[in-house]
């Protein structure tokens, strides 16, 4: 198994179409990718701050997708993040 890790700064009111984006259109997404196994993300309470976890099958497969797709979610998300945010394979 194989994880990445993704910390996000949202911008000010963006936690609920966080939420909303995550839940309706990138969570769907990330089910359709070769190797991926399970999303944990976490909201901070202060609704600023978000970080997310995948799973994959192999790092061959955590690679691909940060290739492929990964660049799409985050035009998907930069309405709600400030920047581009920092991943770590873990």
């Amino acid at each position: 198994m194989f994880a990445r890790k993704l910390y996000m700064y949202l911008k000010n009111d963006g936690a609920r179409s966080f939420k909303l984006k995550l839940e309706g259109e990138i969570t769907p997404l990330l089910r359709k990718q070769r190797g991926f196994l399970e999303q944990i993300t976490f909201l901070y309470l202060n609704g600023r701050e978000a970080q997310g976890f995948s799973l994959w099958e192999t790092a061959e497969d955590a690679e691909a997708y940060n290739r492929e797709t990964y660049p799409q979610v985050i035009r998907m998300l930069a309405f709600v993040i400030e920047g581009s945010p920092p991943d770590r394979n873990l």
